[in-house]
């Protein structure tokens, strides 16, 4: 006699204010959803009044720590996906040496970000920020841009990020290499990609340097005052990966000091980036709201990944986007 599967009990997490996903009806169709914020995680994750504890966790609240906190109630949890790129607030050492399975947004962002680089690069190149602080003075000042075209990227990255970005550099115009943990010529996104351990020993070549790495224990604090020196003096510093693979205090003399030129920065150490954070009043950084990758429609498109995972799930089927705890990100084919 064949035995009907019970559904699987799925544990959403939000932010508090913030709405469940868009899918919720279709997702519990397949599993037994309950959502909650950090408050009701562990009691959600441990079962209580007749459930059974939670197989699966959905971190819609994708930033939160909550988990690494409700650890020790997440005996059954067999899947964590968290609906963003970067997993390093869940590579807490209980989760990546148990057999629970983490899968994340993998190449949901990839476009949009490409594009947010694209067009810091280009802001950057023709001066619009200036352009900008000049109209607010009423003053009409004649300047010589910068050519984009036949400009030099260095993508620090490798993922599905960096590469869909120096896919868009390139098809501007732009000269493009690439930085990882492994040297290599000939890539097809990246052309010559050199070790990100000798940033320093590169940076100078580029008149662009994109940060689109996870944060790893490689990658932390990897743009620190030696690399900040070896960048030419006219170089602008894009980060649109984890502000901790910065180190801010350097970037922020770096900057004062005229090397690099400017920055645009999406992250931040600390974010919100507090009222009283230098970087508020520099006329060479341009601050946005770690918000790069946040085009319209990108939550229903985060819920229908997930959906659709749920749907391999219930089915049997491997996961699509699974994290390698070990390095931190999914690794490619």
């Amino acid at each position: 006699m064949s035995t009907v599967r019970e559904p699987p009990r799925v544990v959403v997490l939000t932010a508090d204010g913030t709405p469940p996903p868009a899918n919720e009806a279709a997702l519990r169709e397949l599993a037994d959803v309950t959502v909650v914020t950090r408050e009701g995680l562990a009691e959600a994750l441990a079962g209580s009044g007749g459930r059974r504890p939670a197989e699966v966790l959905l971190l819609w609240d994708f930033f939160s720590d909550a988990l690494a906190e409700a650890w020790d109630a997440a005996a059954g949890l067999r899947w964590v996906h968290v609906a963003a790129a970067g997993v390093d607030a869940m590579l807490f050492p209980g989760l990546r040496t148990s057999e629970v399975l983490l899968t994340n947004a993998h190449g949901v962002f990839d476009r949009p970000i490409a594009e947010f680089v694209l067009a810091a690069v280009l802001a950057q190149d023709k001066q619009l920020h200036r352009s900008r602080a000049l109209q607010h003075e009423h003053r009409w000042v004649h300047r010589e841009l910068r050519r984009t075209r036949g400009a030099t990227a260095l993508v620090v990255g490798t993922g599905g990020i960096g590469r869909e970005t120096a896919r868009l550099l390139r098809a501007v115009g732009m000269d493009v290499r690439g930085a990882g943990r492994t040297a290599r010529a000939g890539d097809p996104d990246l052309g010559t990609v050199v070790p990100a351990a000798d940033l320093a020993e590169h940076v100078g070549w580029a008149d662009h340097v994109v940060l689109a790495a996870p944060l790893t224990e490689q990658t932390r604090g990897l743009v620190g005052p030696r690399v900040l020196a070896a960048m030419a003096p006219h170089a602008h510093l894009v980060n649109v990966a984890r502000g901790a693979l910065v180190d801010e205090d350097a970037l922020r003399e770096a900057l004062r000091a005229g090397r690099p030129a400017a920055a645009t920065l999406d992250v931040f150490d600390t974010e919100p980036l507090p009222p009283g954070h230098p970087f508020w009043d520099m006329d060479n950084v341009h601050v946005s709201a770690h918000m790069c990758g946040d085009v319209e429609g990108w939550r229903d498109e985060l819920a229908a990944q997930f959906e659709a995972n749920l749907r391999r799930w219930t089915a049997g089927e491997p996961l699509l986007n699974q994290v390698d705890k070990g390095a931190g990100y999914v690794r490619s084919p």
